[in-house]
């Protein structure tokens, strides 16, 4: 259980600052209009994404996939407090019983 959260965590990680770096930031609204792209050029985006543009789309996904991240966070950090703890590695190698014989070829000492 504790692998496929963590699967699910790494992925929506990653789809996350994908999709941030993906977003254009505020500013730049205004330096395509300084450039002259005030009319002609905005009309791509906002016909493949729905009349307000990708912007809704894109930041309404940010915070979808932000949520997820959370919860997965939270339900990771919940599983690593109640898990067994053990203190060393001995504790968890079994005790074998030592046998110990002389062999038969080595002469007595004196």
């Amino acid at each position: 259980m504790d692998v496929l959260i963590l699967i699910v965590h790494v992925v929506v990680a990653i789809s996350l600052i994908g999709l941030i770096l993906i977003q254009h930031g505020k500013g730049a609204d205004a330096g395509a209009a300084a450039l002259g792209g005030g009319g002609g050029g905005g009309g791509a985006s906002s016909s493949l994404f729905g009349s307000q543009g990708s912007a809704s789309f894109l930041s309404r996904a940010s915070a979808v996939l932000a949520a997820v991240f959370f919860m997965t966070s939270l339900t990771l950090a919940y599983f690593s407090g109640t898990a067994d703890r053990v203190e060393s590695v001995t504790e968890i190698a079994a005790p074998t019983e030592v046998i110990e014989t002389t062999p038969a070829d080595l002469p007595d000492l004196p």
